[in-house]
């Protein structure tokens, strides 16, 4: 078998790039998320080394990473927590919804877009990237933390709601009528909640059938089994995370430690590139002419959604620094933001470069945010909290 030298350089350039990167951002007690990005945008179009041979594979991995980091946050929990979570969020959803699509309808209208065009921007202003928010709560440790639940409730209910969303959006970008877009929200709505009962059902047998003694099995089993899974997910119109994410919670106990055991180095690798090729979407020409109105809407999207955050975790009991970093963690926008791009920029002149702009000042913006967000005081002896909401470490009020 032959293989391309130009893939091999390239991909082992940007390999050894993103690992200095990475040990710079450590270095700083940083996430390297930011400088992964950064990194997209100058290899990319537009910018200043750009990487042909390698761009099939990172479109790829991109795909594969998202993937892996749902998978592995799943496995920091169980279906009964989360689906008390959910049931106990709905309200938090309303208000996530409410609070961060307003905005890009407002903007669109302002912009004089057509009915289709402030669909696209209010959804793009509304969903948050649980790529980027998945990696920042490992990242920075705060999978046990007590406003964690209240995060990726928020998180999930945004992807089940893309779910319906983006056949809605795909129906009127491109003409049809009104009976084709309730049927294909209908089709959708319907696939998101089959997904959900068969996940709490049947995560038992899931989780039998994945676990194995031998490292080998457990890698190759989990895997096969997710991306069977997220490719089914995305043939009904569900996120193909969200797919990931439930047959992580189906893992539970010593079957979920040995899956987190040997998919995480596998998931570091991915989620980098996912990170990478977020950043080489983008043509760096193209965010300079809307940047002073993304800038606009992107402030107030950190304020919507730091609202959003604070008042989600405040229903789990978290204190003032808990609900600011729900907050922070919600702010960075991504890979959906980029999926509306697709479906409805080619037919809105200024908002393909709008929406691209606005998603790299969060993406970039939202983890710096994050990470400076206040911390935990100093650990104390743990306090068991009782109830539904307790997940599998110590969440006190902080």
């Amino acid at each position: 078998m032959h293989t391309p030298v130009a893939l091999l350089l390239e991909l082992g350039v940007i390999l050894t790039a993103l690992s200095v990167l990475g040990a710079a951002a450590r270095r700083f007690g940083l996430s390297p998320v930011p400088l992964y990005l950064v990194a997209g945008l100058a290899l990319g179009d537009g910018g200043f080394a750009a990487v042909p041979a390698a761009r099939e594979f990172v479109d790829t991995g991109a795909s594969i990473g998202v993937i892996l980091l749902l998978l592995v946050l799943g496995l920091d929990f169980t279906v009964r927590e989360f689906t008390a979570s959910l049931h106990r969020h709905r309200a938090s959803a309303v208000v996530d919804l409410v609070l961060n699509a307003a905005p890009g309808a407002v903007a669109g209208w302002l912009l004089g877009l057509d009915a289709s065009g402030i669909l696209a921007l209010a959804g793009a202003t509304y969903v948050s990237s649980s790529g980027i928010v998945a990696r920042l709560l490992a990242d920075l440790r705060r999978l046990g933390n007590r406003e964690t639940p209240a995060v990726l409730s928020v998180l999930v209910v945004e992807d089940f709601a893309m779910a319906a969303y983006l056949p809605l959006l795909a129906v009127i970008t491109s003409g049809g009528t009104w009976w084709q877009a309730l049927l294909a929200v209908l089709v959708a709505t319907g696939a998101v909640v089959t997904a959900i009962a068969a996940s709490g059902r049947w995560s038992h047998h899931v989780g039998r059938i994945l676990s194995h003694p031998d490292k080998e099995q457990v890698l190759l089993r989990v895997l096969g089994i997710t991306l069977i899974v997220a490719a089914l997910a995305e043939t009904i119109h569900v996120s193909a995370a969200v797919g990931a994410f439930l047959i992580g919670l189906a893992l539970t106990g010593t079957a979920a430690d040995r899956a987190r055991a040997v998919l995480s180095p596998l998931r570091d690798l991915f989620a980098a590139v996912f990170f990478l090729a977020l950043g080489l979407s983008v043509d760096p020409g193209d965010l300079v002419p809307m940047l002073p109105a993304a800038a606009a809407l992107a402030l107030v999207g950190v304020v919507t959604k730091l609202a959003a955050g604070w008042y989600a975790a405040g229903r789990d009991g978290a204190g003032r620094r808990g609900r600011v970093r729900a907050g922070t963690a919600l702010i960075a926008r991504g890979e959906f933001s980029v999926v509306i791009i697709g479906l409805a920029g080619p037919a809105q002149d200024r908002l393909g470069a709008l929406v691209t702009t606005y998603v790299m000042l969060l993406a970039v913006s939202g983890p710096i945010l994050t990470r400076f967000a206040p911390a935990r005081p100093a650990a104390r002896l743990p306090v068991p909290v009782a109830g539904p909401g307790a997940g599998p470490r110590d969440r006190r009020p902080q």
